[in-house]
């Protein structure tokens, strides 16, 4: 098949993707509402206690913006359960691409999504005085995109094993809040006992947030780059355990 077959393919496939995001609202809505309602109640919480040595809502904002990307990145492997379902995907198989090809548009329309959401809360971040300046915000985005593909990956993988939206729920669950509440998106890590430190190192998003903090509020375990690059070899051996999964799903 030509490459120019293939980027066809892989534009339909994302096309589709963004054209399923736009027509739901709530989930645009719900996406936002929930991290502001979190960074509200823990920002008033319990920033009135927390002594992070910066100001408390300035530390825990990256982590929502990182809270962002993995729940909307995650979600995206429902809609590969619901093709499934609905035989959509046997249609789309029956177009002369290769599942991979299929992995990545869909991959990529996962991409999008989840950025298009934390763009959104990023402009309100903002807005309220966050600190996001014309110098920093090109990396911040660089690091959520690289957390997206990790994650988005990551929700193909889960979808490609469940064959029930409901399964897909309950498992993904148990992905979502421990990648999220084992960051560092509220607390900072320093201080943790040793087998809690053991974890969150094995947590791609604890990476993420820190490069986050890095580039905004200067407080930070690692470098920027080095952050970056952790989280991109998360995205390499995700990307690679998806293009199996994909590959061995059962349709």
């Amino acid at each position: 098949m030509s490459a120019r077959k293939i980027a066809k393919g892989i534009y339909a496939l994302w096309y589709r993707e963004f054209k399923v995001f736009l027509r739901e609202r709530s989930r645009i809505i719900s996406s936002i509402f929930l991290p502001l309602l979190w960074f509200v109640i823990f920002g008033e919480g319990i920033g009135t206690i927390a002594n992070v040595g910066a100001d408390y809502n300035a530390f825990i904002f990256p982590g929502f913006l990182a809270m962002t990307i993995i729940f909307s990145s995650l979600f995206n492997g429902a809609y590969l359960v619901w093709d499934r379902k609905i035989d959509f995907l046997k249609e789309v198989l029956v177009a002369p691409l290769s599942r991979t090809t299929t992995f990545v548009g869909k991959a990529l329309g996962g991409v999008t999504d989840a950025m298009l959401q934390a763009c959104i809360l990023l402009v309100v971040g903002i807005a309220i005085g966050m600190p996001f300046t014309f110098f920093n915000v090109p990396l911040v985005l660089v690091m959520l995109i690289a957390l997206a593909i990790g994650l988005v990956s990551l929700g193909l993988i889960i979808g490609s094993f469940m064959e029930s939206p409901e399964g897909f729920g309950l498992v993904s669950s148990f992905a979502v809040y421990p990648l999220f509440l084992l960051s560092g998106a509220l607390y900072p890590l320093d201080k943790l006992p040793a087998w809690m430190k053991v974890v969150t190192h094995l947590d791609p998003a604890t990476y993420a947030v820190d490069g986050l903090r890095s580039v905004t509020i200067h407080a930070s375990s690692l470098p920027f780059v080095t952050d970056l690059v952790i989280v991109l070899a998360f995205d390499v051996v995700l990307i690679a355990v998806g293009t199996w999964a994909f590959n061995r799903m059962k349709l």
